[in-house]
């Protein structure tokens, strides 16, 4: 048996080939000769790999060619991110000796399917962000002349043509229409992004479950779905809350422990997604709309909504987990098998 760590680049791969006898090889690769790689894989070889942006096609190429691949998180591997000699070779090493005492922190790789739906929604929230920035833009423009107007007008077409049809100096014109342009663009490409969402939502296992959620439609189920991805990859509530950065940081002190904010690990938009979906959930039932005034007048709304939407993520865990699909979800009524 073989103990291969591979310190994967953009352009090239670095590999320490780790035996029992604690002898080793050290080679590169080009990426795009990857398969001279791969044909020096042996089938009983274990590889552990970081978790990169090309990751997935790595594993994709060489999984049937070893016994075993560990893709390691980056974040939890404080050896190698912390290391002084911060050198391809020595990661490599680090990662094939840390296989070999299997002592690496593992990370996910999710199924393809929730992968690219994961980097759809992060598209579609990058658009709409810098469609923001821009009718920001607009809105100041108006404000600098005088003019006052609705910052919410300009994400439309009807507002886009009014801030036209106004007498502008040459200028200003030109800078204006510039906007208006981007915006447009940006109208069209989050409204493709957003079909594409709704029609490849609802093929994923465990839409239906949490569209039967009163709060979570279909665009946020899909969202949802591709940030968790296999249910079954979470052991408890407690671990799911983690991955999506919604626990307090905790520090230890002696005797003393202290609960922060929350961490925010995890996916940003999934957070965000969690949180909004929350907000409509509070209006339709009881349970969380109790639970969400009792820590209101506890702790404020602040953190009464990060509380709420914690509880509401285990309501999403064990929904996924059980298979439940929800006939009457305010008064927690499944629908028949």
């Amino acid at each position: 048996m073989r103990f291969l760590g591979v310190d994967l680049h953009t352009n090239s791969l670095t590999v320490c080939y780790l035996n029992e006898d604690g002898s080793e090889q050290l080679a590169t690769y080009k990426l795009s000769n990857l398969s001279a790689f791969v044909e020096s894989l042996q089938a009983d070889d274990q590889v552990a790999v970081e978790a990169t942006g090309n990751t997935r096609y790595f594993v994709g190429q060489i999984k049937e060619q070893v016994a075993q691949v560990v893709v390691v998180n980056p974040s939890q591997f404080e050896v190698i991110r912390k290391s002084v000699k911060k050198t391809d070779k020595h990661d490599a090493r680090l990662l094939a000796f840390f296989l070999s005492k299997e002592m690496l922190p593992t990370a996910r790789l999710k199924d393809e399917r929730s992968a690219q739906m994961n980097s759809l929604a992060q598209t579609r929230d990058q658009f709409v962000k810098l469609r923001t920035t821009l009718v920001n833009k607009i809105h100041a423009l108006h404000n600098g002349h005088g003019i006052k107007s609705q910052r919410s007008a300009f994400k439309s077409e009807k507002g886009l043509q009014a801030a036209l049809a106004r007498e502008w100096g040459e200028i200003v014109r030109l800078e204006l229409e510039v906007l208006v342009g981007q915006i447009r663009a940006l109208n069209e490409g989050i409204k493709k992004l957003e079909a594409q969402m709704s029609k490849s939502g609802p093929e994923m296992p465990g839409h239906a479950n949490l569209t039967s959620i009163k709060g979570i439609g279909t665009k946020s189920a899909a969202i949802l779905l591709s940030v968790i991805g296999n249910i079954a990859d979470f052991e408890s509530e407690k671990k799911l809350d983690s991955y999506f950065g919604v626990v307090p940081k905790v520090a230890n002190s002696n005797e003393t422990v202290q609960h922060g904010r929350i961490t925010k690990r995890g996916s940003k938009l999934g957070r965000t997604t969690l949180v909004q979906c929350t907000l409509i959930a509070i209006k339709y039932s009881p349970y969380l709309r109790k639970f969400y005034d009792r820590k209101k007048a506890e702790k404020g709304a602040g953190k009464a909504i990060i509380a709420t939407a914690r509880k509401f993520l285990g309501v999403i865990y064990n929904t996924l987990k059980n298979n439940w699909v929800f006939e009457d979800f305010p008064n927690f009524v499944l629908a028949e098998r």
